[in-house]
């Protein structure tokens, strides 16, 4: 993959991260960006889902662990 395709797609996750809303469960209808942390951790332990979801779950738990949330407001 070329940089700039590559930074296209780290984008994209960024902006999807403060679009997407999680399609199930009790938090259905939450922008994925505004999960809980109690709740990410859940998925962290037992496992996140396959696919897009499953990644853009696991990139909102790594911004939230480290304290990266201030990333994610200028697109909010």
């Amino acid at each position: 993959m070329e940089q700039q395709e590559y930074q296209l797609f780290n984008k994209q996750i960024l902006i999807d991260l403060v679009t997407l809303k999680m399609p199930f469960g009790k938090y259905k209808g939450t922008l994925i960006c505004n999960l809980p942390e109690p709740y990410l951790v859940w998925f962290h332990q037992k496992g996140f889902p396959e696919g897009k979801l499953g990644m853009l779950l696991a990139s909102i738990y790594e911004i939230k662990l480290n304290g990266l949330e201030y990333l994610l407001k200028p697109l909010k």
